[in-house]
């Protein structure tokens, strides 16, 4: 099961999540591609993945996160003892998202998204200070990254497989033509 993470303020209709769920359905496998809404506190965002990794538990488990959700894919697969792809992943989340505290909009609705005060002590429950078993691990990052700083994503996973794309931006927008590199690291025994 491929279990993908999407990030901050985002859904199951983000580009990523879509183009991986239609990859899947291409490839006639759609029934392991797996994308929740994640809720915005990140202990219930972290429960209801643990639910689902609980359901699927044996099955070839992978996390694929982007940024918020590669910061939960690394505390997952960490408990999990499972492989993660991290896209853009957020690093130090509890010092990014302390300015967006408050009421704002979800990215792909006119649906409010309310970030509290209190969801940043549950962030800093979830830090992995060192990861463990460095090759269940991928990275990709993008120096053009405007939202977080690749340096940042390069160093929290040292001998990780790392991909360092020059250029792009948060959300890799060249994704696509990634996938198949994915789906290598995801299908490696």
């Amino acid at each position: 099961m491929i279990l993908y993470l999407h990030g901050f303020r985002s859904s199951p209709s983000s580009f990523k999540a879509r183009l991986l769920s239609q990859h899947f359905a291409e490839i006639g496998r759609a029934q392991e591609f797996v994308c929740p809404q994640l809720p915005a506190s990140p202990a219930e965002a972290i429960a209801l993945t643990q639910q689902l990794i609980d359901e699927y538990r044996g099955n070839n488990l992978v996390l694929i996160g982007s940024s918020l959700g590669g910061y939960y894919a690394t505390y997952l697969a960490e408990q999990n003892h499972c492989k993660a792809v991290l896209v853009n992943p957020a690093v130090k989340p509890p010092r990014d998202l302390e300015k967006y505290v408050g009421v704002s909009t979800a990215f792909h609705s006119d649906a409010p998204f309310e970030f509290k005060h209190a969801y940043i002590a549950e962030l800093k429950q979830l830090a992995i200070e060192k990861i463990t078993q460095a090759e269940r691990y991928f990275l990709i990052a993008a120096t053009g990254d405007e939202v977080l700083n690749w340096r940042e994503m390069v160093a929290h996973y040292p001998a990780a497989k790392q991909l360092v794309i020059q250029g792009s931006d948060h959300g890799v927008s060249e994704f696509a033509e990634y996938i198949e590199t994915v789906m290598a690291f995801c299908d490696a025994e």
